[in-house]
């Protein structure tokens, strides 16, 4: 089993409003502090105008800065969205921080959500074209030599993409998802799967097994097949059990919480797109499947949507319930050996630990981040 740190790149709020400084300040801190402690990865998401939710819109800078303040930790774009960059500086960017880290990326890849699609000018109707075209198209960018191509979105006369990666062929690939279709696409293209919903691992588990046996027949995209899946849990570790679940449930409601300023926009968004559209294209229904106001029950799993979260129930279940089920790996040192085996059970390759969240300050984290490092973590490390 892998540990990862999973980061939107948050803070509680001053005055209403982020310290960006001090938060990009403190994420650095907990990286190196998490890099000594031996976690395998840290995953960093490119979002964009979410408000108050992350500030994360250029991973690949706050990287390049990690790459020369730790030494082993690998360095995960979780993920980078294909449909809003040119393939080529994608390339680019991905290269030199595996260069400037000596081979510690992990390139994770998705197609990212409508409000934040429209303000950067692309159409979502396009997005599973473009991301489609991007991702058979970049691993080619590294081979040695030039390059060329002539696509639907993209043309691209003969050029040599420079840098290459440090690791050879390239870094291993990822794609992020949260509906059964995306597990069957990431296992025909042969890429890893960043489970990014809390679904329950148990709910995770057929999906996982469907994953693992497609994934044999695959058609990789890049030069070799990535069969690891990572699932996402929100976490926080400490030495009184009690108040460290509840904890993490605090942030689990606050993380799906409606009243953040964006996701109001992000609601006039879905519904100015349907008006325009005249409907939902087939292909983007799950996406917008909540404004769309279809009937959804109480279950174990929260629902998402490519950028905001909807739950689905999740006030109906206490933090011990939460936590016999893994949707949150949380408590005091056993707890969390407890929740970790619920993903291992499940057949997860890693666990992607959400712990920097807006309502747990840095302090807190930083010893979330100690106490899971030096009392859970070495419960699954082999000597």
């Amino acid at each position: 089993m892998k540990f990862g740190l999973m980061y939107e790149t948050q803070s509680p709020l001053v005055d209403g409003e982020v310290d960006e400084k001090a938060l990009i300040e403190n994420t650095i801190e907990q990286w190196v502090l998490a890099d000594e402690l031996g976690y395998d990865y840290i995953w960093l998401v490119e979002h964009h105008f979410l408000d108050t939710f992350s500030v994360s819109s250029s991973p690949d800078i706050l990287y390049g800065a990690a790459s020369r303040l730790t030494k082993n930790i690998r360095l995960g774009f979780g993920v980078v969205v294909l449909p809003q960059h040119h393939p080529v500086r994608i390339a680019e960017k991905i290269a030199m921080v595996d260069q400037l880290s000596n081979g510690r990326v992990d390139f994770g890849t998705g197609r990212g959500g409508a409000y934040e699609q429209v303000g950067l000018n692309v159409d979502p109707r396009l997005s599973r074209s473009m991301w489609e075209e991007a991702i058979n198209m970049i691993p080619k960018m590294w081979e040695k030599g030039e390059f060329s191509w002539e696509g639907k979105h993209w043309n691209i006369p003969p050029r040599n993409v420079i840098p290459k990666p440090f690791q050879k062929p390239h870094p291993p690939m990822w794609l992020a998802g949260m509906q059964p279709e995306t597990y069957r696409i990431a296992a025909e293209k042969g890429l890893g799967v960043l489970s990014l919903s809390t679904g329950a691992p148990a709910e995770m588990a057929p999906y996982i097994k469907e994953y693992k046996n497609n994934i044999r027949n695959a058609n990789p995209v890049g030069n070799f097949v990535n069969d690891q899946w990572a699932h996402l849990a929100i976490s926080h570790c400490g030495v009184d059990d009690k108040l460290a679940k509840d904890t993490a449930v605090n942030a689990l409601k606050s993380f799906f919480g409606p009243d953040r300023p964006y996701t109001m926009g992000e609601g006039d968004i879905y519904k100015q797109l349907i008006k325009a559209w005249g409907g939902v294209p087939d292909h983007l229904r799950n996406q917008f499947k909540w404004v769309l106001k279809e009937e959804e029950s109480v279950t174990d799993s929260i629902e998402v949507t490519e950028t905001s979260v909807k739950p689905s129930g999740i006030d109906h279940f206490d933090s011990e319930t939460l936590s016999d089920r893994g949707v949150i790996i949380a408590g005091d040192p056993d707890s969390c050996i407890k929740g970790v085996k619920i993903h291992q059970e499940a057949g997860e390759d890693q666990v992607l630990l959400l712990m920097q969240l807006d309502t747990i300050p840095h302090e807190e984290v930083i010893s979330s981040i100690k106490t899971f490092g030096t009392e859970v973590m070495p419960e699954f490390k082999s000597d």
